[in-house]
């Protein structure tokens, strides 16, 4: 996904380039993963119906002609709880929004609630906001939209509006042209094939995350996260790249390990059978992939503990 090339440091090689941060912000499940890997053209962040499934900031990458658009994916703006994870989580939101040349500001399609304001407040009226009224697919009166529209130019001094589906191309490619235009013509910060600055290796604990989110449901909190504990290239003539990689679920309570390990461990094989194949698509490998379960009770609420699984 990431290669070692970096962008060239000949001064001719950035003239007429332009490139610059856009961050992807909004409350929890307006849909900020999925537009991300539509505006990079490929998976690189997890998304799942359960919210609050990001919780790292993700670098995607967009490259055509002479512009590089670098996106930013921001966890979702934590506002119920308060723990070590969520004001982690929250910091990463508010470190990333100060420093970009665009935000793209996510909300679904008619809507506009208490957390989407709390998200809205933290943007700075110096740096040029675009709303993304995400979901139209599923606005079935669209002359609703106007006022509504109308109310959200009073809320906050967008630059544009754009009323969108992550899931419709033709959107997608409206929204990389009109972001080109907010950018500065410099250098490129990635080489021309890069995807994203996460390693394979983050990748493949997100891959987990994801497929632990989706196959347990509503039943298991957030709180469950996913460590690597072995991620090793192996030469293999037969297929040409193997990776071997073993995991540990780490969960808050005896009983969530049970959820995850299922009857007769049917759960968790089917939750590695999937990662393991979205990750061989992925990552164009052959991977072996061991995944375990671990208790850790508390392990949100200790500073220590969610510096450890590597938040910031």
């Amino acid at each position: 996904m990431t290669q070692d090339s970096e962008a060239s440091s000949d001064p001719a090689a950035g003239a007429g380039q332009r490139c610059g941060l856009v961050a992807i912000v909004g409350k929890p499940n307006v849909g900020k993963s999925t537009l991300l890997n539509a505006l990079v053209g490929q998976k690189i962040s997890i998304t799942s119906a359960k919210a609050q499934t990001t919780r790292h900031r993700i670098t995607g990458v967009r490259t055509e002609g002479q512009t590089q658009v670098v996106f930013v994916d921001t966890p979702g703006f934590q506002t119920r709880h308060s723990s070590a994870l969520n004001r982690s989580l929250n910091k990463t939101v508010t470190g990333v929004i100060s420093d970009v040349d665009l935000v793209l500001f996510v909300v679904e399609a008619g809507n506009f609630t208490l957390g989407d304001a709390k998200v809205l407040a933290l943007l700075r009226p110096d740096i040029p906001c675009i709303l993304v009224a995400n979901k139209l697919d599923q606005v079935h009166r669209r002359a609703e939209l106007a006022p509504w529209l109308r109310d959200m130019q009073e809320r906050h001094p967008f630059t544009e509006f754009m009323p969108i589906s992550a899931k419709a191309p033709k959107d997608i490619e409206r929204l990389l042209q009109v972001c080109a235009k907010y950018l500065p013509e410099q250098p490129w910060l990635y080489g021309a094939d890069e995807l994203t600055d996460r390693s394979e290796k983050f990748l493949a604990s997100e891959m987990i995350r994801e497929k632990l989110f989706r196959l347990t449901g509503d039943e298991l909190p957030y709180t469950s996260t996913v460590v690597i504990d072995e991620f090793k290239e192996e030469p293999s003539p037969k297929h040409g790249r193997m990776l071997r990689i073993a995991a540990t679920i780490v969960v808050e309570r005896d009983s969530h390990k049970a959820m995850i390990i299922g009857e007769g461990g049917e759960k968790l094989k089917r939750i590695g059978t999937e990662a393991r194949q979205e990750l061989e698509r992925l990552l164009a490998a052959k991977v072996f992939l061991q995944t375990f379960v671990k208790v850790r009770s508390g392990w949100a609420d200790d500073e220590a503990k969610v510096r450890s699984f590597g938040y910031e």
